[in-house]
């Protein structure tokens, strides 16, 4: 997903914005910077839009579902908060004959991959509408969240003009006995700074807390209940980035599910994604097409590439025909099922501009199609797949400075926050910490997922050589099963004591010992993480095995 750069269209306001970052920190931990591109997109007048009280400030909500009455939700078709479902982002934004989302500002092609039937390809068809919802159905998705940049008072873009055609596909669908996935919101939250207005939402005031509230309430206005993807009763909200927000209040939630509860008759479930302040249902990160993100709620995807996007770097994780899709579902499919996410998203059905779509298209036909369809029947069916690899029956896996080529089953692993380079101190090749651009240093470590993958909470030891000198000491974080015990569940749980440094100059072991380890790739992608405070750490080899009172469970 990007943040745009507004181009010129005749008849219609323009609006220069800039770029904005699409997959964010958390602290230290991840980050990713993407940037704009030229698009037409329609901005009408919204003069009506004043500040002031509570009242009176926004348009009346434009679509009839406002308010819900008790007796409409007697028509909400609702999934169990434990049961496993699939979800994936649509983007609605294209429209075939304006060439919206097609073309780049100067007329240039603005898709990496593009439509299988481009023809009639448009947010304003119910046509278009219908072949998609059946694609979607055929890939065995159970619920669509379309791709909301709406905003208060802004009723004449192409946000609100794409959801009557849907309704009116949905209930087609309905009228022939076929039973069409279930739709929620996904807020993509960029326009708490670009719009139409010009206004910067504050979280710490009602006006901010109010345009973020009717930006939902509008949303739903058009969705009559019985299309919600809904959870225990409530429909789903999937929220984008907080970074856009001028400030945040963890009162912000709250406060709008009170104001939603009043004018729909119910909660919402809400998923966040990472660096929202606040309390939420589930979390969720951005960026699963990279790789799969298993938090609360899990994404995957096929791969990304954004060379068709002007001003960008180059970043492509390739399809490799289709086995990279597929490492990320096997990945996720080798948590336990009762402690896996209970939602995953496919990100994406159809962001055409990022080559992360799953629809189908001239590229790759109806692959990702049939793909998706088999993946999600094995999830829906709780399938655990089994551990695979030569160190599935293993009791240790190592890692050693001076036999990185060989595999022992751990890897030191690079990070944006856990840089290293090379060096050799007494008489050791070793590799050394190094600052990044973030505040902090590590070093991260991964095991190989055929070694106790998402084990139920193994007591393990692990084993460190550092050079003793250059520090002032270092500490041991990693995934637990203690989902209190830190951010994302428990993926970063710390160790206590720190080792000090003694200044010895000598070669030295650390041994720890932890009870609960889980080691599920949560903690970017590692498993466990040296936290190294006053100078650099130097390490010549790790190794991660079975306590000894766990070995015979093995």
């Amino acid at each position: 997903m990007r943040s745009f750069t507004f181009a010129h269209h005749p008849n219609r306001t323009s609006r220069r914005c800039a770029t904005g970052r699409r997959v964010h920190r958390l602290g230290r931990m991840l980050s990713c910077a993407v940037y704009g591109i030229l698009v037409t997109v329609t901005v009408p007048s919204i003069g009506s839009c004043q500040a002031g009280g509570e009242q009176g400030r926004y348009p009346a909500p434009p679509g009839p579902n406002f308010p819900i009455r008790s007796e409409s939700l007697r028509d909400v078709v609702s999934y169990r908060s434990n049961q496993p479902i699939v979800g994936t982002h649509l983007f609605y934004w294209y429209e075939d004959k304006t060439r919206e989302h097609f073309l780049d500002g100067d007329g240039t092609d603005a898709l990496t991959d593009h439509p299988a039937r481009p023809e009639g390809y448009s947010y304003r068809s119910a046509a278009w509408w219908k072949a998609e919802l059946l694609d979607v159905g055929e890939a065995g998705i159970d619920f669509v969240l379309p791709v909301y940049w709406g905003s208060p008072g802004d009723h004449g873009s192409w946000s609100f003009a794409g959801l009557p055609p849907l309704v009116q596909a949905w209930e087609a669908l309905t009228a022939e006995g076929k039973s069409p996935p279930r739709v929620g919101l996904f807020y993509d939250t960029s326009t708490l700074r670009f719009n139409s207005r010009g206004y910067h939402a504050d979280f710490t005031t009602e006006e901010g807390k109010e345009w973020f509230y009717v930006s939902i309430r509008d949303y739903f206005s058009m969705i009559p209940p019985k299309m919600w993807a809904a959870i225990d009763g409530r429909p789903l909200v999937v929220l984008y980035a907080a970074d856009f927000a001028k400030r945040q209040d963890p009162a912000l939630f709250p406060w709008t599910r009170e104001r939603f509860r009043r004018d729909f008759g119910t909660d919402f479930f809400l998923v966040k994604q990472i660096g929202w302040q606040g309390e939420s249902d589930r979390t969720s990160s951005w960026g699963g097409a990279l790789g799969l993100k298993a938090l609360g709620v899990a994404s995957l995807g096929p791969g990304y590439d954004h060379s068709a996007v002007p001003g960008r770097e180059p970043l492509v994780v390739g399809r490799e025909g289709g086995a990279f899709y597929e490492r990320q579902w096997k990945r996720f499919l080798s948590y336990a099922p009762e402690r896996r996410a209970s939602i995953v998203l496919v990100e994406t059905w159809n962001e055409l501009h990022e080559g992360t779509e799953v629809c189908d298209t001239k590229e790759y036909g109806r692959q990702y199609i049939e793909l998706t369809a088999k993946y999600a029947r094995l999830f829906r069916d709780r399938t655990l797949l089994p551990k695979e690899g030569p160190f599935a029956k293993a009791h240790r896996v190592e890692w050693r400075a001076d036999r990185e080529a060989e595999s022992k089953g751990l890897v030191l692993q690079p990070a944006e926050d856990g840089l290293v380079r090379t060096a050799e101190l007494g008489g050791r090749p070793c590799r050394r910490s190094e600052s990044s651009r973030f505040q902090g240093k590590y070093l991260y470590f991964n095991a190989d997922d055929g070694f106790l993958f998402d084990e139920p909470g193994v007591a393990l030891r692990i084993e460190i050589e550092y050079f003793d000198e250059g520090f002032e000491s270092f500490s041991l974080e990693y995934d637990s099963t203690d989902a209190g015990a830190s951010v994302l569940e428990g993926a970063f749980k710390s160790h206590a004591p720190p080792i000090r440094c003694g200044g010895s100059k000598e070669w030295k072991k650390a041994l720890i010992t932890i009870p609960d380890g889980r080691f599920a790739n949560r903690g970017n992608r590692s498993d466990f993480r040296l936290v190294v405070q006053g100078g650099d750490l130097a390490v010549s080899a790790a190794a991660c095995g079975l306590a000894p009172r766990a070995r015979g469970d093995r």
